[in-house]
């Protein structure tokens, strides 16, 4: 593909690396970004940090400086699990492209997603959606919870469950990581990571 690209005077690819938000008391989340925005990256983690720091000491919380829109975070307002940081990872990846095999951080294919997502939550999660049909505690249709993950299609599909009905997963070729609607007649088995 390199040698065609190249002889058709396709755009070169525009390079990225990872970066962290470390959001305080939700979790640090990998990003990509071009190298000039890892400065900028950086300053925002500082500006979310100084923000929590009033909040870590029992006071009220200022707006961070600099971060239009900031909404101070409230007691309760986020779960740490580690379902909750990897559905929260995975929202961020909602547009990226279905490849097999893939396991991010710019495309996926179902299992890679979620061993990602929940990487990004520092669970070490095996590769394929028949391994990860394993892991964890089985959990029964009702009482699913956000970031549980969900094994369909005859064990051959996961995803990570989102609340309200809906499963976010890179699902096939052509179509990018999102939300689809989840029965309970398609559920092989449920898994909730501990």
């Amino acid at each position: 593909m390199g040698a065609v690209a190249a002889s058709t005077g396709a755009m070169p690819a525009i390079s990225a690396s990872a970066a962290t938000i470390d959001i305080p008391g939700v979790g640090k989340f990998e990003v990509d970004v071009p190298p000039e925005f890892e400065q900028p990256v950086q300053q925002l983690n500082t500006q979310l940090q100084a923000a929590m720091a009033p909040h870590a000491q029992g006071g009220p919380q200022a707006a961070a400086p600099g971060v239009p829109g900031f909404a101070p975070v409230m007691p309760g307002m986020f779960d740490n699990s580690a379902g909750d940081i990897a559905l929260n990872a995975a929202k961020t990846k909602v547009g990226a492209q279905y490849s097999w095999g893939a396991a991010g951080p710019f495309s996926f294919d179902c299992s890679g997603l979620v061993q990602w997502a929940y990487r990004q939550a520092g669970i070490k999660l095996p590769r394929t959606s028949f391994e990860q049909s394993h892991v964890g505690a089985p959990v029964a249709f009702n009482d699913l919870r956000p970031g549980d993950i969900v094994i369909t299609n005859g064990g051959g599909h996961v995803g990570i469950y989102a609340g309200g009905g809906q499963l976010l997963n890179a699902v096939q070729s052509g179509t990018p990581v999102s939300y689809t609607s989840l029965t309970p007649d398609e559920v092989v088995t449920a898994r909730r990571i501990v």
